[in-house]
């Protein structure tokens, strides 16, 4: 299987990965770290999709895509940590003021996971933070040990698989999931 990483240009793939089964219902859309949180909360069902939809088509788009041949298997969302509530987050600190870009969700579609989709996203974010001058990107993970990390929370990824990609731990977060901490994880790009 050849995964080939793409920017997320394509709303109907980015709603493959995202969207809910039905278009009333208020999920993420991966907006929880992408938007204010007062906006987070004010948009509920379609609104959400339209604002993605928007997103989609702006530059940079607001992450990278994992194909399978045509079909879209994975999603990481990748942006300016300025554009992101990471900006403003209490509880994950800044290492220094280098204008560094975030990695917060990846996601990998049932029936292709364990087959090493979200290292590639991972890699492919990086990828594209670089091409977009990034001098550096951070990425939030949890260090579970070990430990199995419950489906709905392995989003924001493992300490691990950030280590794999060449990531530093850079500092501790005062943020947890799923029990976890949460820690800041970094890679140079210069």
């Amino acid at each position: 299987m050849a995964i080939e990483i793409r920017p997320a240009t394509q709303f109907e793939d980015v709603k493959t990965m995202l969207g809910p089964k039905r278009p009333d219902a208020t999920v993420c859309w991966c907006l929880s770290y992408r938007i204010p949180s007062n906006q987070n909360v004010q948009l509920h069902g379609p609104e959400r999709g339209e604002l993605v939809e928007q997103l989609v088509g702006q530059a940079p788009p607001p992450g990278v895509l994992a194909y399978d041949e045509d079909e879209v298997v994975g999603w990481a969302a990748v942006h300016p940590r300025a554009d992101t509530s990471f900006a403003r987050n209490r509880r994950i600190p800044h290492v220094d003021d280098l204008d560094v870009w975030s990695v917060w969700c990846i996601r990998v579609r049932p029936g292709h996971r364990r087959e090493g989709i979200s290292h590639q996203l991972l890699q492919g974010a990086v990828d594209f933070a670089r091409q977009h001058g990034a001098p550096a990107i951070e990425g939030y993970p949890v260090d579970n040990r070990g430990q199995r990390v419950d489906l709905t929370m392995a989003y924001v990824g493992t300490r691990k698989l950030f280590e794999q990609a060449g990531f530093a731990w850079a500092a501790d977060t005062d943020s947890v999931i799923n029990g976890f901490p949460r820690v800041l994880m970094r890679r140079d790009l210069r």
